[in-house]
């Protein structure tokens, strides 16, 4: 094969099907893998409108599951016929932040190094939407798909889940059953799977505060307490204060809510710190309280292994959230759909 169709992200608003060069091994370490399933991650839809902004053409999409078509090689993990879930991050395995389990920031790639989001200006890595994709380091950046778990299921693995479980995952490690409060917003999946981690993980309580009625009726299905807002603005803080809160809202006002719901001494998690260039920060009152504030990229391949833990022992299902699946062909259509979450298969009709 020579050639393979890719869904490209052109401009704002302009996602294509294009014809580009087929992926070929590049070293013994690389595997060719055909993805079998794609998320939409909450990312994927403000890139698409252009409040994102990255400058295109780039491969589109980056939570994926897939199955190996060819292997160098040095690889020792993994054949031909395997299906696997792939991190969105590229990660050499080898690197003193890798051994970290730094993975977001491998020394030996570009800075941001990902599938789908345009992070080399020469020679990207492409996207999910794609007859087939390289993955270097495969040894190092592979996972199993274990059996019972769908392509469909597993995709979201490689990003949201395991986003979502980040926020939280800490803070209830240091202090089991800690109540934990939610602002969801427009890091729409991330905040809803952080919802159904921190149940996961034993929280006694999980609020989640949101504007939308519909991600408000699937944090209750999971089992949190739910509080709809007309805004952060209007609402300023929760009654109560939170030692553990997540700010999903990607707002200021979402984020400042956040804080002010933070009990002295607490933990607020940012997903993303919102999609303005500057966001205002009350800090000498976030100073007073004595509130750590943590906000970055999840390491996706080092939290994937937990994230996949859970869901093979049937205590986190990436599926709850999932609107529908569709097929790959319906991509640029549903790409702007409201629904939370939405997941592409190759094998949908």
């Amino acid at each position: 094969m020579s050639s393979i169709q890719q869904l490209t992200f052109v401009e704002p608003g302009k996602l294509e099907w294009w014809e580009v060069p087929a992926p070929l091994l590049r070293t013994g370490k690389d595997a060719i893998v055909r993805p079998l399933a794609v998320a939409r991650c909450d990312l994927d839809t403000a890139v698409v409108v252009g409040s994102f902004p990255i400058a295109g053409p780039f491969g589109f999409g980056h939570e994926m599951t897939a199955e190996i078509v060819e292997v160098g090689d040095q690889v020792t993990g993994f054949a031909p016929g395997d299906r696997v879930v792939v991190p969105f991050q590229i990660s050499c395995g080898e690197c003193t932040n890798c051994r970290r389990g730094w993975t977001n920031a491998c020394q030996n790639e570009v800075p941001y190094a990902a599938y789908g989001l345009g992070t080399r200006l020469e020679d990207d890595y492409g996207g999910a939407f794609s007859d087939l994709v390289r993955v270097p380091y495969a040894d190092a950046m592979l996972l199993p798909l274990p059996e019972g778990i769908s392509p469909e299921a597993g995709a979201g693995l490689s990003d949201n889940v395991a986003d979502g479980y980040r926020t939280v995952d800490q803070g209830l490690r240091e202090y089991p059953g800690e109540p934990v409060l939610i602002a969801g917003g427009l890091a729409q999946s991330v905040g809803l799977y952080a919802v159904h981690a921190a149940i996961t993980l034993g929280s006694s309580r999980v609020v989640y505060v949101d504007f939308d009625k519909t991600r408000l009726e699937l944090a209750r299905a999971a089992g949190a307490e739910v509080l709809e807002i007309s805004s952060y603005e209007a609402a300023v803080r929760h009654e109560s204060d939170f030692l553990i809160t997540v700010d999903a809202s990607a707002l200021p006002d979402g984020l400042r809510y956040a804080m002010r719901s933070t009990a002295p001494c607490g933990f607020v998690n940012g997903v993303i710190g919102g999609l303005e260039p500057t966001v205002a920060l009350e800090l000498p009152a976030v100073y007073r309280r004595g509130i750590t504030y943590t906000l970055g990229r999840v390491h996706a391949r080092s939290v994937m292994e937990h994230t996949l833990c859970h869901t093979c022992k049937g205590e986190l299902d990436p599926m709850a959230i999932v609107d529908r699946v569709l097929p790959f062909a319906d991509s640029i259509d549903a790409m702007l759909d409201p629904a939370p979450k939405i997941v592409f298969s190759r094998a949908a009709s």
